[in-house]
């Protein structure tokens, strides 16, 4: 594990180059990675690592949509593909890939597998780091290991064959074989790294509930239904809202300052627009920090944990769900979004 400095910050990284994927097989020629869950990190977790020739079954429940992905994405009943239980019999190393809720429901079954020597292991730091909340206590005598990709399953398998790498945190909470490491890292090359670095299921869990609720989804939301609100009630038509607020932001600005940093975009805009977002950066630093420091007030506490427990629990959760978002998809911002995107040269 080397050391790299990150703004003048040094941090321990494992590099692709240092951990290399014929490393990470030899690592695991013994064993067998179960993954349990085939939702949302499920697919793209599992596919790259038997893309990667790692050893890999997948359990699931029978019968639903999720079954059916799975056979389509070739995996075979009764061969590479199991109801949950017996995938978590079978599994040396059990990758607990299902939603927060499904995690709490489905935890009996697997606890009684988590036999003396095996691994546990997660991709969000919820389950242990909220475990007086959601009864998830893994025995002693195995190794709970943390492998968090930086984006969605979709996207991890997507940049895997692209030949790219979607970065991942990694951690240890429990050793208890002496080869939590090496069996953590391992994992993280083969589920398609770009490189690791380390933290602990607390800090993951509590950057990544602050991160979505924060600037990659409900801040951003937040941030940009405000504006295109102020520009239609100052009678600016849908479409010159939208361009202005998203579409210019997300296609191309975002890839600009992804490759070349917010300094960079800066120094390349026009002088009215630097001396604007120069002045303006601090009001808007300043109004929304509370918030964000609210916000993570509340996740630090577990209030968002049990918020999302509890709403998760509720036997009208799904119906519910779909009405808010059916209320954001059929808002005029996103119905502007769709007519936008369908006139972009590429569709065209």
């Amino acid at each position: 594990m080397a050391q790299m400095n990150f703004g003048g910050v040094m941090e321990n990284v494992v590099t692709r180059e240092e951990f290399p994927l014929e490393k990470a097989r030899e690592v695991l020629k013994n064993e067998t990675i179960a993954v349990i869950g085939y939702g949302v990190q499920g697919p793209g977790q599992s596919l790259n690592l038997r893309d990667n020739g790692f050893n890999v079954i997948v359990g699931q429940r029978k019968g639903g949509k999720t079954w059916d992905k799975a056979v389509a994405d070739g995996w075979v009943p009764g061969e590479t593909l199991f109801e949950i239980e017996e995938a978590c019999e079978r599994g040396t190393i059990i990758q607990y890939l299902l939603s927060d809720a499904a995690q709490i429901e489905v935890w009996p079954t697997v606890k009684k597998h988590l036999t003396a020597g095996k691994a546990l292991y997660f991709s969000h730091g919820f389950a242990i780091t909220y475990s007086e909340r959601t009864g998830i206590i893994p025995p002693a005598d195995v190794d709970v290991i943390l492998v968090a990709p930086k984006g969605s399953g979709t996207s991890l398998r997507t940049m895997f064959l692209e030949g790219r790498g979607l970065n991942s945190s990694f951690a240890i909470y429990q050793d208890a074989t002496g080869h939590a490491w090496e069996r953590a890292v391992a994992l993280g090359i083969g589920v398609g790294s770009g490189y690791l670095f380390e933290t602990t299921f607390k800090r993951e869990v509590y950057s990544d509930l602050t991160g979505e609720r924060g600037s990659l989804m409900g801040g951003i939301q937040g941030l940009l239904l405000a504006q295109y609100e102020v520009l239609r009630e100052n009678g600016h038509t849908p479409s010159e809202a939208f361009n202005e607020t998203v579409e210019e932001l997300t296609q191309s600005l975002m890839p600009l300052f992804a490759k070349n940093g917010m300094d960079w975009m800066y120094a390349n805009c026009s002088t009215t627009a630097q001396r604007g977002a120069l002045d303006w950066m601090g009001p808007f630093h300043d109004a929304i920090k509370p918030v964000m420091q609210q916000l993570y007030d509340s996740v630090k506490t577990g209030n968002e944990a049990q918020i999302s427990i509890d709403s998760n629990s509720k036997t009208d959760y799904r119906e519910k769900l779909e009405e808010e978002l059916r209320q954001l998809r059929e808002s005029e911002m996103w119905q502007t979004a769709m007519t936008v995107r369908k006139l972009r040269p590429e569709n065209n």
